[in-house]
């Protein structure tokens, strides 16, 4: 047993050496400071990194969109086929590690040989014993630049789950707001048919009396027309905007949990803090992910590397063996056996062509990684560009609306009163229609630009 504990500290001290090349973060690819110009608001104080990240539940208070978004992280699939590629990973994980420590096996049998007939002697054998079975002994880091390699892989799959969780609380949260919208085109489409019957009903009786022309009747037909399309229109969209939702969600979802209009949704998705820095990127799910897969291939580079080098593996055993059960145990009966065998590549094999395999896999790496973050950077200033100018536009958006209102009452009352034509009333009529309709997606903007923003940041902590 003394031998067994020395072979097995002897192990220990001979498989500090390594290999793989030393990692360092690749420099960042994006600027340090976000851009500014007109687009951009000013520049804030620094904010605080939240420790942990943003929760979800403080960016979004709309009571029946985090139900949504609970049951969409409760149900969905594709998040499931996420969580299920985390666990295979770290599976294989502790697969891969399990090849740098001895595996401990005991065994233990008997032979008993009886003889036919009285002239052959009879014989019983019995042994057991406990030893390492092909154990290898990692001189140069080779298991143990796999182990880390596969451990890179598992923090890899793990933050390829944390944005695609992220992803669909942003994708649920967008699914909802477009609904809402969607359900405010389709009132004003209403409201423009009904405004538009009566307008009609109006200009016919007018006609009738000899006191309009037929254009007029035929053009006050053609906003009733337009409106009737619109309405087919939108119920469709708001339909295919349940199902998308359903989708998201996973499961069928009760009417009460449907948005009803933008404004109650408005203000109910807070934006993120203002003034953090470019290096919150850093921790972003899907920058995480990249940078794992480099440290991943630098390990890999360094278990190509040892596979220069000789392999010593090491198959020992220690029992006892006795032709009697009744002596098994005393003494004279153990028995120590070892077989170690040495091996070392000399011409031939594909070593070289595994080492510039694992190198050039780590700069392509590398390469994606600051891809990666380029394309965080550049989401996240688009983010803020929108954020910039949206409350002037919201704001510019609502003052003509208001004022295409106003001209619309004045020119239909002038209409009514002969005062004016019916071409004046019907052009504001159109264009108070339009200007609904674009406000409504002014608002949607918004509210997806908070989102994505949230999104962009990617600092959702999981709670």
């Amino acid at each position: 047993m003394r031998r067994t504990t020395s072979a097995l500290t002897l192990v220990a001290l001979l498989s500090g050496c390594d290999l793989a090349p030393h990692y360092a973060r690749p420099a960042s690819a994006a600027p340090t400071q976000w851009p500014t110009g007109a687009a951009y608001a000013p520049s804030a104080p620094q904010a605080a990194e939240q420790p942990g990240g943003l929760p979800w539940r403080t960016m979004i208070s709309d009571p029946k969109l985090v139900t949504l978004i609970e049951q969409a992280l409760a149900n969905n699939r594709d998040l499931r086929a996420a969580v299920a590629n985390v666990a295979s990973a770290r599976a294989q994980y502790h697969v891969t590690r399990s090849a740098q420590l001895p595996t401990l096996t005991g065994d233990a049998g008997a032979t008993i040989d009886r003889g036919i007939t009285s002239a052959r002697n009879s014989s019983n054998s019995y042994d057991a014993n406990v030893g390492i079975s092909s154990f290898e002994i990692d001189l140069f880091g080779r298991l143990k630049n796999l182990s880390r390699a596969a451990f890179e892989q598992y923090l890899s799959t793990e933050a390829g789950t944390r944005s695609t969780r992220l992803t669909l609380i942003a994708e649920t949260a967008t699914a909802y707001a477009t609904l809402a919208a969607d359900q405010d085109l389709l009132r004003i489409a209403r409201d423009t048919l009904a405004t538009g019957n009566r307008t009609l009903e109006l200009t016919r009786s007018l006609f009738n009396a000899g006191l309009d022309s037929a254009v007029d009747m035929q053009d006050a037909i053609t906003v009733v027309a337009q409106a009737q399309s619109d309405i087919e229109q939108e119920t469709t969209q708001v339909a295919q905007d349940r199902n998308a939702l359903q989708l998201m969600v996973g499961a069928p979802i009760d009417d009460a949990l449907i948005p009803m209009s933008l404004a109650e949704l408005d203000g109910t998705i807070a934006n993120v803090p203002a003034g953090l820095s470019s290096t919150v990127l850093l921790q972003r799910p899907d920058v995480l992910e990249a940078e794992h897969l480099v440290k991943a291939q630098t390990a890999t580079i360094g278990a190509a590397r040892a596979a220069f080098f000789p392999t010593i593996t090491l198959t020992s055993a220690i029992g006892v063996a006795s032709t009697a059960l009744s002596s098994l145990f005393t003494g004279g009966a153990l028995a120590f056996t070892a077989a170690p065998q040495a091996s070392l590549p000399i011409l031939g094999g594909t070593n070289r062509g595994n080492l510039e395999y694992a190198r050039a896999q780590r700069d392509y790496y590398a390469a994606q990684y600051d891809y990666t973050v380029q394309t965080a950077f550049r989401e996240v200033a688009d983010g803020l560009a929108r954020r910039g100018t949206i409350n002037r536009q919201r704001a510019a958006q609502q003052r003509l609306v208001d004022a295409a209102g106003q001209s619309y009452r004045l020119s239909t009352a002038q209409y009514q009163a002969g005062t004016d034509t019916f071409l004046d009333a019907l052009t504001a009529e159109r264009t108070l229609y339009a200007a609904r309709q674009t406000q409504v997606s002014t608002i949607l903007s918004d509210i997806q630009n908070r989102i994505s923003l949230y999104q962009y940041i990617g600092s959702d902590s999981g709670v």
